[in-house]
């Protein structure tokens, strides 16, 4: 199994903690993993995306020249980013932002209204958490439970009160795609 996914939208979406989470959830399963985020000086409002490779056997590199996978969140990730997922792959797209199409028909796309959902659960915010659900429902390969008990681990303190909301995003995203 090897997966090579980039996540890529504006700083503050959630995207590098889309791939932080999926990083961590294969490392807990026992999967190789690397997470390397990319961003600019601006942070939130600037562009921001991580590559995350997760594989059954050592990887080599954290770099590579196709992925299996994309998750965009803006429009411009879905423009920069389309052209570099290898054939018969998949790219997950938030529709309530993107108004574009994907436009390879070589290519497996999902349209996620993220901001809807989140908003929908509560937590206008969590619109990445969704986008994490969509994926894992997916792709199968990682357990929803994983994810669930580290979103879980991420809220505590005054924070606690946003778990619930937050794992509830999460499954709404598995069943928009289900």
């Amino acid at each position: 199994m090897l997966k090579r996914i980039i996540i890529s939208g504006f700083g503050g979406q959630g995207g590098l903690a889309i791939g932080k989470n999926l990083a961590e959830a294969g490392m807990d399963q026992g999967f190789y993993v690397t997470w390397a985020p990319s961003y600019g000086p601006e942070m939130r409002g600037g562009t921001a995306n991580c590559s995350v490779v997760i594989s059954s056997s050592p990887i080599g590199s954290p770099v590579f020249a196709e992925s299996t996978e994309l998750i965009a969140l803006n429009e411009p990730s879905l423009e920069k980013f389309e052209a570099g997922v290898q054939p018969g792959g998949a790219v997950f797209v938030n529709s309530g932002v993107v108004t574009g199409q994907v436009r390879r028909e070589d290519l497996t796309a999902y349209y996620i209204p993220c901001a809807q959902i989140a908003q929908e659960v509560g937590n206008p915010k969590a619109g990445n958490m969704v986008m994490l659900g969509a994926y894992v429902a997916k792709t199968g390969f990682l357990k929803p439970e994983t994810i669930e008990a580290m979103i879980a681990q991420m809220f505590t303190g005054p924070k606690a009160k946003f778990a619930p909301l937050n794992v509830e995003a999460f499954r709404r995203g598995m069943a928009c795609v289900g």
